[in-house]
C-alpha cells in the first residue's frame, strides 16, 4: 500500500498540556499529553497503521514486513528507521539538555545521537526558548554554573512566534519554553541528557535524574551561528530534508507531488482539511494527521486548504 495514515504513540511528560488533545484532534483520554510521535519506529513508542490491510500493524512491522525498499535508496544507508517526528505541547518549560552526536551515542547509549529542528506551530505572546550560548563560556564555567544554579543567565533566550524554524545540531544546549507548540522533526534517537530541570519532581516524587557528566562532555560551548541557509528548504541536514506547503483552498487548491526510488515521503498536517491522493487510494486529512509514503509511490496529490510539512531524505 503507497498511502499510510498514522496514529501515534502518546507520552504524558510532565510538562505537557492538553492542546494536542484540543486543538489537533489526539484522541487520548489522559490528564497530560505533552508528546504525540507521529512518525516513529522506535522501541520507546512506534505508530500505528490507520487503513488498508495492515490497520493495527505497527510501523516497525510494517517495515519488516516489507523489507528497508520502503525507504528509498537514501535511506538504505541508515541501520534502522531514520526519522523520528512528533508534536510537543510545553505547557510548562522542559528541562534545559543537551544531545550526543552518533560516535558518542552509539558507543555510550547503543543507539544513535540527535540532530533535530523545530518548527514553531503557535506559542503564546512572549514565550521563548532557550537556543546555545549567548557567549563561549569554558568547559570549567559550565560545570561551575550547572553546580551553582545560575545556568539560565548565560543561555541564549530566543522570542519566538508561529512559524519560525530552528535547527539543533546535536550538541546544541536548548529548551523549549512554556506555552509553546511544536512539530520537531528529528533523528530515531531517545537519548536526552539533562542539565537543569527548575527542581522539579517526577511521578515518583523525587527530582528527576540530571546527567551532568555526560552533558559536559558531549555539549558545544559557542554561539550558534544562525546563518546556515537551506533554501529553498526549511531544514536539510544529512538524516532529514523538511518542506513546508501551503494551500489556502481559493487562488491554490492542489499541489501534486512525485515520490520516487530515492526516499520515502512524510506529510505531517500542521492546519486544513481535505484529501490525499495516490495510486488507487483517496484519504482525508485534518490538523494533526500524519502520512506515511513509501519510496517509489508515485504521484500524489493534496487538495483543500492545508499547511503541512513533507520530509524526506536527501543525498
Amino acid at each position: 500500500m503507497a498511502l499510510l495514515k498514522l496514529l501515534p504513540a502518546y507520552k504524558d511528560y510532565i510538562w505537557g498540556g492538553h492542546r494536542l488533545v484540543e486543538e489537533y484532534n489526539k484522541s487520548y483520554d489522559g490528564e497530560v499529553l505533552a508528546e504525540s510521535w507521529e512518525l516513529s519506529c522506535h522501541k520507546d513508542g512506534s505508530s500505528m497503521i490507520a487503513n488498508g490491510s495492515e490497520k493495527g500493524m505497527t510501523l516497525p512491522e510494517y517495515m519488516e514486513k516489507k523489507g528497508k525498499e520502503i525507504l528509498g535508496e537514501n535511506g538504505k544507508r541508515f541501520d534502522d528507521f531514520p526519522i523520528l517526528i512528533k508534536f510537543i505541547d510545553a505547557n510548562d518549560a522542559l528541562s534545559i539538555q543537551v544531545h550526543p552526536d552518533n560516535e558518542y551515542a552509539l558507543k555510550n547509549e547503543n543507539q544513535y545521537g540527535k540532530t533535530e529542528m523545530w518548527y514553531v506551530m503557535d506559542c503564546k505572546e512572549g514565550a521563548y526558548l532557550y537556543y546555545g550560548f549567548k557567549e563561549e563560556i569554558s568547559k570549567e564555567e559550565f560545570e561551575k554554573r550547572i553546580e551553582e544554579d545560575t545556568l539560565l543567565e548565560v543561555l541564549n533566550k530566543v522570542y519566538v512566534q508561529k512559524g519560525d524554524v530552528f535547527f539543533i545540531e546535536a550538541g546544541t544546549i536548548h529548551a523549549i519554553g512554556k506555552d509553546i507548540v511544536i512539530a520537531e522533526i528529528q533523528q530515531n534517537s531517545n537519548v536526552t541528557y539533562r542539565v537543569y530541570d527548575y527542581g522539579r519532581v517526577g511521578k515518583d516524587g523525587k527530582k528527576r535524574e540530571l546527567h551532568i557528566k555526560k552533558a559536559v562532555e558531549v555539549t558545544e560551548r559557542t554561539p550558534i551561528l544562525r546563518g546556515k541557509n537551506s533554501y529553498p528548504h526549511i531544514a536539510k541536514c544529512d538524516y532529514f530534508t523538511v518542506d513546508k506547503i501551503s494551500l489556502d483552498g481559493k487562488t491554490r487548491k492542489e499541489i501534486r507531488g512525485f515520490v520516487g526510488t530515492d526516499s520515502f515521503l512524510s506529510i505531517l498536517i500542521l492546519d486544513g482539511e481535505g484529501v490525499i491522493q495516490c495510486q488507487d487510494e483517496t484519504l482525508h486529512y485534518k490538523k494533526g494527521d500524519s502520512f506515511f509514503l513509501e519510496a517509489n509511490s508515485q504521484e500524489y496529490t493534496i487538495c483543500g486548504t492545508v499547511e503541512a510539512l513533507l520530509t524526506t531524505i536527501e543525498n
